[in-house]
């Protein structure tokens, strides 16, 4: 029997304020701890951009505005499940410190990038350092690069 392989398309968001960027822990797969961008999956009839606003308010109760796209990233996870990655960064806006955060998510903080550069192998996926690289060397695409028909 042969299992169809199918890529899952996520979205991130990249919220950087006072030299920080916004992170989340979180247990992947229900045992690691691991250190993320926030993300997550479309919704069906989302856009991406809208989907990014909604995963990082439910994941770090941050209200955020998208207004570029960093990159478009392509990964294969040791276990065989391949990510797709729209990362944007975005400005916060406004915080609910009172609003619980998503299933399996410990806490939000923001870091620095030497900070997040040593915690190494506790980032969930190489996309979150190269999100941030790609970033600070001046990356950006406009919203409208998708197309929505």
């Amino acid at each position: 029997m042969t299992v169809e392989w199918t890529a899952r398309l996520t979205v991130a968001t990249l919220i950087e304020r006072d030299g920080r960027f916004l992170l989340v822990e979180e247990y992947a797969d229900g045992e690691e701890l691991v250190y993320n961008q926030p993300a997550g999956h479309l919704d069906e009839h989302e856009t991406l951009a809208a989907a990014a606003i909604r995963e990082t308010l439910e994941e770090t109760a941050w209200e955020v505005e998208v207004n570029a796209i960093v990159g478009i990233y392509y990964w294969t996870h040791p276990k065989g499940h391949t990510f797709v990655r729209t990362c944007f960064v975005g400005t916060a806006l406004r915080h609910h410190p009172d609003q619980s955060l998503d299933h399996g998510i410990q806490r939000a903080i923001w870091l620095t990038y030497e900070e997040i550069v040593a915690l190494g192998p506790k980032l969930r996926s190489p996309m979150v350092l190269r999100c941030i690289d790609d970033y600070l060397a001046g990356q950006r695409y406009p919203l409208d690069l998708f197309h929505y028909l």
